[in-house]
C-alpha cells in the first residue's frame, strides 16, 4: 500500500512540499521558464500561491492572480511582480503557459478552461464536476492544441492516484477500481461504528466539524462519489461514464445496530465505490456495503480517502491518504503544474488515447445483508423465505439480536451470491408486507 506522504503534521505548506520539490523540480539550469496564471484565491487557491511563491522553484513562476473582489484578497507574501486582477481575460491573452482553474462548478469554468487551451495554454484544475462530465472533450482540445490538461486534485486531493495511473501503472491493463472516495461519508460512518451513535448525531458532528455542509446531500447520497468515480474510470479504465449513469445509494438509512450486525458477520460499513470493466460493459455503483473489518476498506477510518485499483498484470494496488484539505489539494495542483513545466522544457507532450463508451450496469453478483425493523408476530421469517425461494434466492443466515422492542425488532438475513437484478423484484414484493415498520435496508457483501 503507498501511503500519502503528505498527511502528517507540518508547520507551513512550504515544508509540507519540500520533499516533492527536491525529488521532481527540472533540472533548474534547463533554460526557460513557465509562466503560470491561478485562478481562484480561495482556501485552495492560498495554498498553491504560498507553495509557489515560497518554494523557490525557479522553472515556474506565478505571474497572474486573478479573483472576484481582488482587492480584498491581495496579501503581503506574494511577491511585488505578480498581476492580481479580477479580468479574466486579460489572463486569458496575456502570455502565460499554464492556467490553474480552481474557482469550481460548471460555469464559468468551462469557458475558461476551453478558451485556455483554444489560446494555447496548458491547464491544471481540481474542478471534479468539470472533469466527470466535459473531460473527453476538453482533453481532445487539449490535445488538438498540443497542450495538456491535468487534473489529479479532483479526485482524493492529495493521494497521488490521478498521477500514478498517468504514469506509474500505465503499464498495466487495469480492469477494476475501488475506492473510498468521500471523506465525509467515511467520517460519519467511523463513527457510528466506534460510538454506536445514531446517523443525525454523526452527521451533526461531521457539520461542527467542517467536514459536512449544511446540505451534506451530494455527499450522503452519492452524488459526489461517483462524479470522482466516473474521472477514475476515465483515467484508469479509458471509459466515459456520465456521473448520472451510476447508481447512487445513500448512507441515510444505516443505523447503529447495522454495525452491531456487521461485526457478527466479521464486517463494517463504508461508502464504496466501484468499477468493473467487463468488455464492452463497465458495472458500477456508488453506496454502503459491508466489508471484511481486517480488510483496507474496513481499517479507514476519519475522512481519509483509499483508492484500489485491479490489473491484469500488476495486481492490486492501493493508494491511501487525505483526501481534502487546502493543503493536500494545493501539492496536487502544484504537482500537476511542475510535470507539464517538465513536458514544456523537454519538448513533451501528454498524448491520450481515445476512450470508449461502455454500457454502464449496477448488475454486481455478491452476498447481501437485508436488515427488516418489524413488528413482532408469528410467520414472519417463513413469509419473507417464501418470496426469496419464489425468486430463487437463497438464505445464508438469519441474525437477531435480542433486547429490542417487539413494536419495532431488528432482524437480519444474509443471501448468498445472486445479481443486483435477481434480487430487486424480490426486494420491491418485500417492501408491501404489513408487518414491516421501515423499508428494508439492502447492502452488499464484498469480500
Amino acid at each position: 500500500m503507498i501511503e500519502n506522504s503528505f498527511s502528517g503534521e507540518r508547520d507551513s505548506v512550504a515544508e509540507l512540499t519540500s520533499e516533492l520539490v527536491a525529488q521532481t523540480a527540472p533540472d533548474k539550469g534547463r533554460a526557460g521558464v513557465s509562466r503560470v496564471a491561478l485562478i481562484g484565491f480561495g482556501t485552495v487557491g492560498q495554498a498553491v500561491a504560498k507553495i509557489l511563491c515560497e518554494t523557490g522553484n525557479r522553472s515556474i513562476r506565478l505571474t497572474h492572480i486573478s479573483n472576484r473582489n481582488i482587492a480584498r484578497k491581495k496579501q503581503d507574501w506574494v511577491p511585488g511582480d505578480v498581476i492580481w486582477t479580477d479580468d479574466i481575460d486579460s489572463v486569458l491573452n496575456s502570455d502565460v503557459d499554464i492556467v490553474i482553474e480552481l474557482i469550481g462548478g460548471l460555469t464559468p469554468a468551462e469557458q475558461i478552461v476551453r478558451r485556455a487551451l483554444e489560446s494555447g495554454k496548458s491547464v491544471v484544475t481540481a474542478n471534479k464536476q468539470l472533469i466527470a462530465r466535459m473531460g473527453p472533450e476538453l482533453l481532445a482540445l487539449a490535445g488538438s492544441k498540443g497542450r495538456q490538461l491535468e487534473f489529479g486534485a479532483s479526485v482524493a486531493g492529495g493521494v497521488p492516484v490521478l498521477p500514478s495511473l498517468r504514469t506509474g501503472l500505465c503499464g498495466d491493463k487495469l480492469h477494476g477500481i475501488a475506492g473510498i472516495l468521500n471523506g465525509t461519508c467515511n467520517y460519519i460512518l467511523s463513527r457510528i461504528e466506534n460510538a454506536r451513535v445514531p446517523f443525525s448525531e454523526a452527521l451533526e458532528e461531521a457539520q461542527a466539524r467542517g467536514y459536512a455542509e449544511a446540505d451534506a446531500s451530494e455527499d450522503l447520497d452519492g452524488g459526489d462519489a461517483r462524479a470522482k468515480l466516473a474521472i477514475l474510470a476515465l483515467a484508469g479504465l479509458g471509459a466515459r461514464v456520465e456521473p448520472e449513469s451510476v447508481r447512487a445509494r445513500t448512507i441515510r438509512a444505516v443505523d447503529a445496530v447495522d454495525f452491531d450486525y456487521a461485526a457478527q458477520l466479521g464486517c463494517t460499513i463504508r461508502q464504496i465505490s466501484r468499477a468493473d470493466l467487463k468488455g464492452t460493459t463497465l458495472l458500477a455503483d456508488v453506496g454502503p456495503c459491508l466489508v471484511p473489518s481486517d480488510s483496507p476498506f474496513g481499517r479507514v477510518q476519519r475522512n481519509l480517502n483509499l483508492v484500489v485499483t485491479s490489473g491484469q498484470y500488476g495486481g492490486d494496488m492501493a493508494f491511501l491518504g487525505a483526501g481534502a484539505g487546502g493543503a493536500p489539494t494545493a501539492v496536487a495542483v502544484v504537482s500537476d503544474v511542475m510535470f507539464i513545466a517538465a513536458g514544456l522544457a523537454g519538448g513533451k507532450r501528454d498524448v491520450r488515447s481515445s476512450v470508449s463508451t461502455p454500457e454502464i450496469r449496477s448488475d454486481f453478483e455478491t452476498a447481501w445483508y437485508l436488515r427488516f425493523f418489524v413488528k413482532d408476530q408469528p410467520g414472519i421469517v417463513a413469509r419473507l423465505a417464501q418470496i426469496l425461494a419464489a425468486h430463487g434466492l437463497n438464505i445464508d443466515s438469519l441474525l437477531q439480536k435480542t433486547g429490542f422492542d417487539k413494536a419495532s425488532l431488528p432482524f437480519v438475513i444474509t443471501l448468498e451470491p445472486c445479481r443486483d437484478s435477481e434480487l430487486h423484484p424480490a426486494l420491491a414484493e418485500m417492501t408491501s408486507l404489513p408487518f414491516a415498520t421501515r423499508p428494508c435496508l439492502c447492502l452488499p457483501i464484498l469480500r
